[in-house]
């Protein structure tokens, strides 16, 4: 990885170089007009100067029209000013990747406080004999062994971001899914959608069914991303409720920034379908393009000169 800016204004925005920690506005009132000045800041604390960045991530959601399209018009321009490579990510993917490096004992995201309650592997030194490992998962860290795994196994995430409106930006995912397009695909249970919450358990309960029968286990929903805890309720009415996290990997600090990064540019190091820097709306905007208007007694309209 070479010198990485991320840009991301899914909600609110956040801005940082790869191995730093990033600037983060949470006030989505004002965090379109700083963006300029935080870009700028986070490059020049960094000791860097635009010529010097390598590659630009920018999020691209799911997220609502505010706000959203302008973090991807502002990585566009720096990208063709400076010449770096531009690399789109949406925002729900990394919250798995998230939760599966926590529950499977990687260390990266130690000390971040809302993740605290996400259970991980019980503690045991790397290569410690099978007859003394614990087999419960705890709130330490350690390397699973054969039955954490299979608890591990048993976790699915359900990725969120607040749509506003009572709705909710969602995703399925079955483990990381940091792997080539068709091997992602399998543990992709339900893709990026929107939908009211209800209505969101009831699809995830249907997925479960599915998914739990025909591999005879009894999957575990976590649900991870901003707008979680708002809809704690509702998530009762899952098959198998496991952590509710309200919050996002790009909350994680710095630590947060390199995962975001990571699993964008892993992509690139794989080859996979490029991924269009696009905004990713997922509903159809509040202003559209009026139909033309009814041809009345057969009119069709002036012809141009």
């Amino acid at each position: 990885m070479g010198c990485t800016l991320v840009i991301d204004t899914s909600f609110g925005s956040t801005v940082g170089i790869v191995g730093r920690e990033p600037i983060v506005e949470t006030d989505s009132r004002t965090h379109v007009e700083k963006l300029q000045v935080n870009i700028a800041r986070a490059v020049e604390e960094a000791g860097l100067a635009p010529a010097d960045l390598d590659e630009i991530v920018v999020g691209i959601g799911p997220a609502p029209f505010t706000g959203l399209r302008a973090g991807i018009v502002a990585a566009k321009a720096l990208a063709f000013a400076t010449g770096a490579k531009l690399i789109g990510q949406n925002v729900l993917d990394p919250q798995g990747e998230m939760m599966s490096n926590v529950m499977e004992g990687h260390r990266l995201f130690d000390g971040i406080g809302f993740l605290e309650h996400v259970p991980r592997p019980a503690t045991r030194p790397a290569g410690a004999d099978a007859k003394t490992r614990t087999t419960t998962m705890t709130k330490s860290t350690a390397v699973p062994d054969e039955t954490e795994e299979r608890e591990v196994g048993r976790h699915v995430t359900l990725c969120v971001n607040d749509a506003r409106r009572k709705q909710l930006y969602f995703s399925l995912n079955h483990g990381s899914i940091s792997l080539p397009d068709e091997d992602a695909a399998e543990r992709r249970w339900i893709g990026m959608d929107i939908d009211y919450p209800e209505h969101i358990v009831e699809r995830v309960n249907a997925a479960l069914a599915e998914h739990g029968e025909r591999d005879g286990v009894d999957y575990i929903v976590d649900v991870a991303g901003h707008g979680a805890a708002k809809y704690a309720s509702v998530w009762q009415g899952l098959r198998a409720l496991g952590s509710v996290v309200d919050g996002s990997v790009l909350d994680a600090g710095k630590a947060g920034l390199a995962a975001f990064a990571a699993t964008a540019l892993s992509r690139e190091l794989r080859g996979d379908r490029t991924v269009p820097v696009e905004p990713l709306y997922l509903r159809r905007p509040d202003a559209e393009v009026p139909n033309p208007l009814k041809h009345v007694l057969g009119h069709t309209g002036a012809d141009k000169a």
